[in-house]
């Protein structure tokens, strides 16, 4: 195989320099900066804490435990939302059930969000639609490491009053939608 050689195109004296292509920079820096303070209303910075943020239907929030009417979780503790988790962000510990027709559930269960990368694998891969990310919220900050465990008991606190029990952010629209 022989190489072949590549000249490279000889660059003139401005070509060389940086100082023309930071002007370049510069002026386009400029013009934006122009353009945002003669029209505000088109800039497309949201200012948060006054205007909040209309979510996407299919917007991954914090998590949740779902719970069946009964107030019990619905998480069997089948391994499969931990098993697809590539961040390796939850845990579970299960135990026998004390009702014998069902096998087992979570004594523990807990995600760090500190390593959740909220992909939503884990509500996919959940058979029994046990965990949901539909709760419009993403998580707050924090102080210490300590306050981005969640717990069973927080999970399934989220559950409590939510409206919407099938369908997620999609579903809570179509019932406002036919509300109206």
């Amino acid at each position: 195989m022989a190489t072949k050689i590549v000249s490279q195109p000889k660059l003139r004296f401005w070509e060389r320099l940086y100082f023309p292509r930071i002007l370049q920079g510069l002026g386009i820096t400029g013009r934006h900066v122009v353009q945002n303070l003669l029209h505000p209303k088109d800039m497309p910075t949201i200012s948060y804490p006054d205007v909040q943020v209309v979510y996407p239907d299919a917007f991954r929030g914090m998590h949740r435990l779902t719970v069946k009417p009964s107030g019990e979780e619905k998480c069997t503790a089948c391994m499969l939302c931990a098993t697809a988790c590539p961040a390796d962000c939850i845990h579970i510990v299960a135990e026998r059930h004390p009702d014998p027709s069902v096998e087992k559930h979570p004594l523990s269960y807990d995600i760090n969000t500190l390593r959740c990368v909220y992909c939503g694998l884990c509500v996919e891969a959940c058979p029994v639609d046990a965990i949901r990310m539909d709760t419009g919220k993403h998580p707050p900050p924090g102080r210490d490491r300590g306050q981005f465990w969640e717990d069973k008991a927080l999970l399934m606190g989220r559950s409590e009053g939510f409206s919407v029990p099938e369908g997620g952010l999609a579903g809570a629209r179509a019932l406002e939608g036919k509300g109206s």
